[in-house]
């Protein structure tokens, strides 16, 4: 994010680069430093003349070079965007010779989603040399509460720890599902609020009180009736929570326990380090660190790879995806 916001600083004070390869699996930054460039380098009338915008699999590398390689009309500078460039990753090293001399007057982007290139090779070390190379990195899951506090910080606004927990349970690392969601909420809003756990149930369609977050709590409070509201309420509303996924989360979950229970500095500030967990979720796991004990852990960690099995529909026969959910609690609470 430091990186992002360099570019951006950096064109806003006029230090514009020509070239600009956005590469890595996270698409989010690439979109977000191409729109800025698409939206701020020219003003609206020099776009009509000086500003392109290409698509992988309708150009080649030779096209995007030729484009690159054009004057601009009336204007200091012409724009050249490329979007969707992982479609060229076959010849992209064909950008060897422009990137070794490109037009001055060119500021050309490439928008390299979901790829790499090898950083040992001619033709990265050149773009670096003389343009910018920026790598988008997947965040880790347990990342992403801290990235969401950050960006609605920067809105003034601040999200409660449970709230940021719903999202990333429901979404995952998808930063940019996960950035329109914040949208919609902060249209809502009012700046300087907190968003809550019930505005995200209210507007997003996450129960705060029927999500995995929660079952996965009541697991870990041995909390036996709570847990089994919470599955019938999944085999209700199965699309909305795949069994696969909660499987998932709770083996996750076990897994970080078993650790735990090997850590021999428990501190807060190592377990979480060493758990990847936010520090206000580590009271979940002392409470399920007294409830089950090393061995019973280990147990756990066995059925519920059984269980994943079945969920994926291997030797599960024709057993409803609702009666795995409560064999697995069977399991675990037994």
């Amino acid at each position: 994010m430091d990186e992002v916001v360099k570019i951006v600083n950096d064109i806003k004070q006029g230090n514009i680069k020509p070239i600009y390869f956005l590469m890595g699996e996270e698409p989010y930054y690439i979109d977000k430093i191409t729109d800025f460039i698409e939206g701020n380098i020219l003003s609206e009338d020099e776009k009509g003349f000086n500003q392109m915008v290409l698509y992988g699999k309708d150009v080649s590398v030779d096209e995007v070079v030729s484009h690159a390689k054009r004057y601009p009309m009336m204007a200091d500078r012409q724009v050249v965007i490329v979007k969707e460039a992982q479609e060229l990753s076959r010849t992209i090293e064909k950008l060897e010779s422009y990137a070794n001399n490109p037009q001055p007057t060119t500021v050309l982007v490439i928008a390299y989603k979901y790829k790499t290139l090898d950083k040992r090779k001619k033709v990265t070390k050149l773009i670096e040399k003389n343009g910018v190379v920026f790598e988008s990195k997947k965040l880790y899951e347990n990342q992403v509460a801290d990235w969401i506090k950050r960006v609605l910080s920067g809105k003034n606004y601040t999200i409660e720890p449970k709230a940021a927990a719903m999202l990333v349970e429901f979404l995952g690392n998808d930063l940019s599902r996960i950035s329109n969601e914040l949208d919609k909420l902060m249209i809502i809003l009012p700046a300087g609020n907190a968003i809550t756990p019930k505005l995200i149930e209210d507007n997003i369609g996450i129960s705060k009180d029927y999500n995995v977050f929660e079952l996965r709590k009541a697991i870990g409070e041995r909390d036996e009736l709570k847990a089994y509201k919470i599955a019938e309420y999944f085999s209700q509303n199965p699309k909305d929570n795949p069994l696969v996924m909660t499987v998932g989360l709770v083996f996750g979950f076990f897994s970080q326990l078993l650790q735990y229970h090997g850590l021999k500095d428990k501190s807060p500030f190592n377990a979480a380090k060493i758990l990847k967990v936010n520090p206000y979720f580590l009271k979940d796991y002392d409470i399920a660190l007294r409830n089950y004990p090393m061995r019973k852990v280990s147990a756990i960690v066995a059925t519920l790879r059984d269980i994943d099995v079945k969920s994926k529909g291997v030797g599960a026969g024709n057993i409803p995806q609702a009666d795995l959910l409560k064999e697995m609690l069977v399991k675990i609470f037994n």
